[in-house]
């Protein structure tokens, strides 16, 4: 594929050795990108459709999405065609927890959140992990502190496969660079002040010199803001008891 805007040599050497990781996920076949359609996401998905990789493209509906993420799967669809699978929580743990914690028990405790976070999100990806060789993110390096120590490429020891963060080392301005020199379309939060962006309830945009990630969770009080779809393997739960 080719940029349509001129681009600096050195971003150009950037395209490629994503695309590089890339084609390395899609000859571990079977390989699956799991999308949220953040800005990054938007890049990743862009490369492996002009390209024609095979990596399937999954993404997680929780039910609580804000609702410009929806119009820009829309838009995803008239653009690249039917190129993705939605997945969604299993109705009968998602009662259960609704049940147990209410609609926004999310609120009241970490733990809660977690739980939510577990039933909405997790195990719906361990499922679609299930069998696959690759896993292709659009995590970055930059993102967080949490992320700071990204690699290209790692076994995964949760979900037992391969991991590739094709934009590990991308910069903010290198995402929007991309974007915009293809025309493709992102999500329209981003605009509004919000760099990341998940579930509806649980995000909100930031203000200057907050991290990206401080508009996640922000009701909680320290710790990290992650949702436990990219863990460390410490303490966490085998894939095969997920799935």
């Amino acid at each position: 594929m080719h940029i349509n805007a001129p681009t600096p040599t050195g971003f150009a050497n950037r395209v490629d050795s994503a695309l590089a990781l890339l084609h390395d996920a899609a000859g571990l076949a079977p390989a699956v990108f799991s999308t949220s359609f953040g800005a990054e996401d938007m890049v990743v998905l862009d490369l492996i459709r002009q390209s024609r990789l095979d990596i399937a493209i999954v993404t997680l509906d929780t039910g609580r999405l804000p609702e410009q993420t929806y119009s820009l799967m829309h838009q995803v669809q008239e653009r690249y065609g039917p190129c993705f699978e939605t997945l969604h929580p299993d109705p009968q743990e998602l009662s259960r927890l609704v049940q147990s914690n209410g609609v926004n028990g999310f609120y009241s405790s970490v733990e809660n959140r977690k739980a939510c976070c577990s039933v909405r999100k997790i195990k719906p990806l361990a499922r679609a992990l299930w069998g696959k060789r690759a896993w292709v993110t659009g995590l970055r390096a930059q993102q967080a502190a949490t992320r700071s120590a990204l690699q290209p490429r790692e076994y995964d020891l949760v979900y037992c496969l391969e991991k590739f963060n094709p934009l590990f080392d991308w910069t903010d301005a290198q995402v929007w660079e991309y974007l915009r020199a293809n025309t493709v379309p992102y999500n329209a939060l981003h605009d509004q002040g919000y760099p990341s962006i998940g579930c509806a309830p649980c995000t909100r945009a930031i203000t200057r010199g907050e991290e990206p990630r401080a508009g996640r969770w922000w009701w909680e009080a320290g710790g990290t803001k992650e949702c436990g779809l990219h863990r460390s393997p410490r303490g966490t739960i085998p894939i095969r008891e997920l799935a």
